[in-house]
């Protein structure tokens, strides 16, 4: 399974380093002005206009310095109840916006740090990181048997706990 890890991260940097490297070609003087756009790839469907980060590192790192929370959505491509909820999260316009206060992760793959997998590891499960790097188990979706799990349906708890983890963070740095 480390082995199978390490294959896919490795073409992952692959894709990536290509993807970049057009990208330089085609570079004007006049769009280097602009803010950098990220390979939408980052995005895998979430919301191609929000500004996703690429490693867990890279989230907390900017979550430190920007002071804004991280908000990690666990998922997989072949999983239907992932592809539902990225369908209604990135259709949803109020998530959207709000997303935009967070430094946004989405992950098809496992990380090392259990503080990410605190009642499990399951798909797909969306957890909030305050800026002191704690991971926000007290916010929860419904489900008794998966904390940190959404259904489609569960939009409008999703759009409310997005708000208490901002909320937090006024009130407790």
């Amino acid at each position: 399974a480390m082995e199978k890890s390490y294959v896919s991260m490795f073409l992952l940097l692959v894709a990536i380093s290509c993807a970049l490297a057009k990208d330089v070609d085609k570079k004007e003087t006049k769009e280097t002005t602009a803010k950098p756009k990220l390979p939408q790839t980052l995005s895998r469907g979430w919301g191609d206009q929000l500004i996703w980060t690429q490693t867990y590192e890279e989230a907390l790192y900017r979550s430190k310095h920007s002071n804004k929370p991280v908000m990690i959505i666990h998922h997989l491509d072949d999983c239907p109840h992932s592809q539902a909820l990225k369908k209604v999260f990135a259709e949803n316009k109020d998530i959207q916006k709000l997303a935009e206060k967070f430094i946004l992760l989405n992950l098809v793959y496992e990380t090392t740090d259990k503080n990410l997998s605190p009642d499990g590891q399951y798909v797909p499960r969306i957890l909030f990181i305050d800026p002191s790097l704690t991971v926000r188990a007290d916010i929860t979706g419904r489900y008794s048997n998966r904390l940190y799990a959404y259904e489609p349906t569960d939009v409008s708890l999703l759009y409310s706990n997005m708000q208490k983890a901002l909320k937090l963070l006024k009130t407790e740095l």
